[in-house]
């Protein structure tokens, strides 16, 4: 599903990774943990091509993501990677619905189709009396489950998320962990973690620990 190779960043002098090997599983849940400027977030940038690595390759669904133009990457992104971020991320002058549509109607689908797989996924995730709800309106927990839908809305092969249940109290972020390995096993998703909460960092198939830039072994 995920194999990277040799994967080194720097931001001027500051190198960041120093050549990062890993390969995550179809349908596995990872975790990526490590200490605060460990290079974590770094890592899952490069990892769902929203950056670049100085050196090293990226291979995802068998497709060599290293050397695609910025066109044929952000259409890739698109169609196979969904994201999750800590603060949601939602457009706040847009529904609940409007807002996971958004992926769906950016890949050009038949806008209704889209917005009935959307209609799906959020009454899934105990949303279907919250659809046309703006975000301002939602609870943090809600809104931290309409990102989750908009994530899965073009079915990706891949989720990343990054701290998603940072701004969480414990009981949604309790719920929100235990939804991500429900909806791998019900879609069949992968998903990979970057998380300071230890429980959910427990609770995943493998934790990789990142340390000084590098793979902690």
């Amino acid at each position: 599903m995920i194999s990277a190779s040799g994967i080194k960043k720097r931001y001027g002098a500051l190198e960041v990774l120093k050549g990062i090997d890993l390969s995550i599983e179809q349908g596995e849940v990872v975790s990526i943990v490590g200490a605060s400027g460990a290079g974590k977030t770094t890592l899952l940038q490069i990892l769902g091509t929203l950056d670049s690595p100085d050196e090293g390759s990226l291979k995802l669904s068998e497709h060599e993501v290293s050397n695609l133009s910025a066109t044929d990457l952000a259409a890739f992104r698109n169609e196979n990677i969904g994201f999750i971020f800590q603060f949601h991320q939602l457009l706040p002058e847009f529904t609940a619905i409007e807002n996971v549509c958004i992926p769906g109607l950016i890949a050009r689908r038949n806008q209704a189709e889209v917005r009935e797989r959307a209609t799906e996924l959020l009454k899934m995730l105990g949303l279907g009396d919250r659809i046309d709800h703006k975000p301002s309106a939602l609870s943090g927990g809600e809104q931290q489950r309409v990102a989750v839908a908009r994530s899965l809305i073009n079915n990706p092969a891949v989720v990343f998320a990054d701290e998603p249940s940072g701004n969480l109290d414990s009981k949604n972020a309790e719920e929100l962990h235990n939804l991500f390995f429900q909806l791998r096993d019900e879609l069949k998703q992968t998903f990979v973690i970057v998380t300071h909460n230890e429980i959910l960092a427990d609770m995943a198939d493998r934790k990789i620990r990142i340390h000084d830039g590098k793979v902690a072994t």
